[in-house]
């Protein structure tokens, strides 16, 4: 016996000085005429049996989870106690005191951690082969007795694989959160919480428990029933469904939830895949009919104009005849254009031009080191500067991007500047012009001095092209800069000092009369929109800066870029066609939503490093995600 303090209180105050008097070690504390002056809750109280089941069931959890202390509970007057747990009990004795041995015997212990998630979680849970109709979950969140609806449906979904139907585990869980994370402001008597990040605790939690149960499924325990009388079952049959089902316990290994799964596969091409269109996908520019060598489009395609472009068609009417040849052969090669009008990856031949400078060299290369354009030959380049414009390229890249354009599934084209992607369980809508001048870009430094040749069935002057341009509003001529005539010539003099440098690295030619020859060949299957051309031409020799290398090469890409990239303002929609073009046209889907498709995004797969400003320009948006849709419908 040891001196003890007795003290007495009513409605939370103390009603006398405490006294001394004799007790054991530690506090007791004795509740009478509880609700005395609130009459309404003293109704709602049932019978004194349910009460007293209740009070067990509250202290027999904390027991529980108070393996270090020890609690006994018993009626006032009864010498044994209905709930008794000692000091020195672990959990698993406290359960098996409490809920018996057929749950102590079956369990699991489980435990997890995640520091950007801020939580803990440990605890135990029953393995397959314990099951009872109504799910007992003791739950307790920073060391509270709580409800979590969600997490009670998120683990039973687990389990639902493993009991038969209708029955359901026991589950012990303690977390511990953050306490500003925890939102106890859901029920009036704060039983059920809400917590921050509750979808990926919830998908941590059930992942954890998902590898748990499969590593304690090496033994099952099944009731049978005694075959009646002349019932025969052969032996075969048992070792038939024997099979089957240890089939599918590896099936579920890698189990995905409904509101996880992806149904569709990046690898698998689609049907449309295999059925060009009888237009040619390559160019979305005027065509023509052509005999002998040239490769064209078939006979009867027409595509209108843009209005500030119309004479352009003039002088370009047959400049997008495009023949793929060497840079020292000029004659179609062997095998012809296909049916279809395609132009075949073997036509791109190799740049072979061996040089005397000491920083670039030649050297033969596997497919692995083929160009993008798959031109099997490749010069080393080791100019600085080209170096240093690969690595500032591979230092901006941004990773989850680069996986979500490899391993995406092309939906559809939107418009000529955006497309639908869908990578996973989310839809994104991407800006395609944005994106290929992105690739082009980087296909021109990556690729430097190793590109093919897209060589024009007729030269275009540059002359022409150029006060094509400044005819255009956008060029932003005025009075003040001078006539026309006299800057068309001063641009055809300044491309004709760098026609070397043009030829060389970025295989841009130009002949000695100021004619534009050849363009770059910078992926296959892919020419560019020349109706862009002339304002190509007058950016090339104004916008460019010419006087230190870096820059140059780099200001000299990006316009390049912009050339080659899919912009709308120089593709017409179908929907502008009139009646008698659309029924000389194909029936199949325009020439420009082909490339996108199956050119430009499978280019985006294996070449582009997407930089990390695509995640907060809005060239990249989120519009969808398969578990918030199902958010969505589960509120409906």
């Amino acid at each position: 016996m040891v001196l003890g303090v007795r003290a007495s209180y009513s409605d939370g105050k103390i009603k006398a000085p405490p006294k001394p008097c004799a007790g054991n070690q530690g506090t007791q504390i004795m509740v009478e005429d509880l609700f005395y002056n609130v009459n309404t809750r003293r109704k709602a109280l049932k019978n004194p049996s349910e009460e007293y089941a209740k009070i067990l069931e509250v202290v027999g959890r904390y027991a529980i989870h108070n393996s270090g202390i020890s609690f006994s509970v018993k009626k006032q007057g009864d010498t044994v106690s209905d709930v008794r747990t000692l000091s020195n009990a672990t959990t698993v004795d406290n359960i098996r005191s409490i809920f018996g041995n057929a749950v102590s015997r079956e369990l699991i212990e489980v435990g997890c951690e995640d520091a950007n998630l801020a939580f803990k979680m440990k605890g135990y849970i029953t393995n397959a082969n314990y099951s009872v109709k109504k799910c007992i979950f003791l739950l307790f969140i920073n060391h509270r007795l709580v409800e979590s609806t969600a997490l009670r449906k998120a683990i039973e979904t687990v389990y639902a694989a493993y009991l038969p139907k209708s029955t359901h585990p026991f589950l012990y869980l303690s977390l511990e959160i953050a306490p500003k994370n925890v939102d106890v402001n859901v029920h009036p008597t704060k039983h059920e919480v809400h917590f921050l990040h509750e979808d990926s605790i919830l998908e941590r939690v059930q992942q954890h428990v998902e590898s748990k149960l499969l590593g304690s499924n090496s033994s099952r325990m099944y009731f049978t029933q005694t075959l009646l009388p002349g019932a025969e079952c052969s032996s075969s049959e048992v070792v038939k469904s024997a099979a089957s089902s240890s089939t599918a316990a590896k099936g579920t290994s890698d189990k995905v939830y409904a509101h996880q799964m992806v149904r569709t596969d990046s690898r698998e091409q689609k049907l449309d895949a295999f059925l060009q269109p009888v237009n040619n996908p390559l160019s979305a520019g005027p065509t023509e009919e052509t005999t002998g060598d040239k490769v064209g489009p078939p006979e009867g395609t027409v595509r209108p104009q843009d209005a500030e472009m119309e004479d352009v068609s003039e002088l370009l009417e047959t400049a997008d005849l495009i023949e793929m040849a060497d840079v020292q052969q000029d004659a179609v090669m062997p095998g012809g254009p296909s049916k279809s009008g395609h132009l075949s990856p073997e036509k791109a031949l190799p740049r072979k031009r061996p040089r005397e400078d000491t920083d670039i060299q030649m050297e033969e290369d596997n497919r692995k080191e083929m160009t993008a354009a798959c031109t099997p030959k490749r010069r080393i380049i080791n100019l600085t500067s080209v170096l240093t414009l690969q690595e500032e390229i591979s230092n901006q890249s941004h990773e989850s991007l680069q996986e979500m354009l490899r391993d995406h599934s092309f939906v559809g084209c939107v418009s000529p500047q955006w497309a639908l992607v869908q990578h996973r369980t989310k839809l994104y809508l991407l800006n395609t012009t944005k994106l290929s001048q992105e690739l082009f870009y980087q296909i021109l430094i990556y690729d430097f001095a190793n590109f093919g040749v897209l060589r024009l069935s007729e030269p275009a002057p540059l002359y022409e092209l150029a006060m094509l341009a400044l005819e255009d509003p956008e060029s932003g001529w005025t009075e003040e800069d001078g006539p026309k005539e006299g800057l068309a010539e001063y641009i055809v003099e300044f491309l004709k000092k760098k026609t070397e440098m043009l030829k060389d690295y970025f295989s841009l030619e130009i002949d000695e009369e100021g004619n534009l020859t050849g363009l770059p060949l910078l992926i296959d299957n892919y020419i560019p929109l020349l109706e862009g051309l002339p304002m190509f031409i007058l950016r090339l020799a104004t916008e460019v800066n010419w006087d230190e290398e870096k820059e140059c090469f780099e200001t000299l890409s990006k316009e390049l870029s912009m050339f080659y990239s899919i912009r709308k303002q120089y593709i017409i929609d179908e929907t502008n066609l009139t009646r008698s073009q659309n029924e000389d046209s194909d029936s199949g889907p325009p020439p420009w939503k082909w490339t996108v498709e199956h050119v430009v995004y499978k280019a985006f797969r294996t070449h582009l490093l997407p930089p990390k400003h695509f995640t907060d320009d809005g060239n990249i948006l989120q519009l969808a995600n398969l578990p918030d849709l199902y958010k969505v419908f589960e509120r409906c």
